[in-house]
């Protein structure tokens, strides 16, 4: 019970379709697991109480939101029902994030339209849902905010807006550290590498026009440990780490989960 009496939210706890458990959904199960009381949001209500129903079916507390977190008054919302019901936010896990799904592309390629969409998805609704919760944490003299880039910020990524975006998730994180460390604030970045979930592989299978089991071996083919990809559970492990007091003097940290490919960048 690692997370004993806390007050979770996860944007993004529902998933898209395919095969498998997607990171959102996983590290929602798994703050439940550990006992936090989890708000479970996804633009898509019913994917969210999919995942609820999964946590009730274990005796865990949860709850599910609607939220388009592009929209400025979603999230307000979203952190007033966590706190209303609950009378506290203890964690803030945004794991939110489009690329070939929002229309991303190679430069040359690549839409006013389809930026403007990755970008609000991606750093817009990760700015705004902390800008809501710190002053909550703040008075609390304590929290935890995870935020969830992506490998493709620091090696290279051929489609621009997730590449920036999450680029700039990593700077945003780091600000938010040390701002808020006086007030016993942390903020950490998860950095997942190739993961078999459903929005990275099933997503590419469809774009592709291949099947799930060439993207598969594809992507486990370029993963140093094992050859093989991670799934959903190993990003929700590393953020129930950050999430516990067992992190309790960590901030600001960086953290790949990538099957050491972050020791060959490029």
């Amino acid at each position: 019970m690692r997370l004993k009496d806390k007050v979770a939210i996860v944007v993004g706890a529902g998933q898209s379709p395919g095969e498998g458990m997607g990171n959102g959904r996983a590290t929602a199960l798994t703050f439940a697991r550990e006992g936090a009381k989890v708000l479970c949001v996804d633009h898509h209500l019913e994917s969210a109480q999919e995942t609820v129903a999964m946590i009730a079916a274990t005796q865990g507390t949860a709850a599910a939101f609607k939220a388009d977190v592009t929209k400025s008054a979603d999230i307000k919302a979203m952190v007033t029902d966590a706190q209303s019901r609950w009378g506290r936010i203890d964690v803030l896990h945004n794991n939110v994030g489009v690329s070939l799904a929002g229309g991303d592309a190679e430069l040359l390629q690549l839409t006013e339209e389809a930026f403007d969409r990755v970008v609000a998805i991606n750093l817009k609704s990760c700015i705004l849902a902390a800008k809501e919760v710190i002053p909550i944490m703040r008075a609390q003299r304590s929290g935890a905010i995870i935020n969830i880039s992506s490998m493709a910020a620091i090696t290279t990524y051929p489609y621009v807006a997730y590449k920036a975006t999450k680029s700039a998730m990593i700077a945003f994180t780091e600000q938010l550290a040390y701002q808020n460390a006086e007030y016993g604030i942390r903020a950490n970045v998860i950095l997942p590498g190739l993961m078999n979930t459903p929005m990275a592989v099933d997503t590419r299978a469809r774009e592709w026009h291949k099947t799930r089991a060439e993207v598969e071996a594809e992507r486990d083919s370029k993963v140093p440990l094992r050859r093989k990809m991670g799934t959903g559970w190993d990003v929700a492990n590393a953020a129930l780490f950050l999430a516990s007091d067992e992190a309790d003097f960590i901030t600001g940290v960086t953290l790949p989960v990538d099957g050491g490919a972050s020791v060959r960048r490029g």
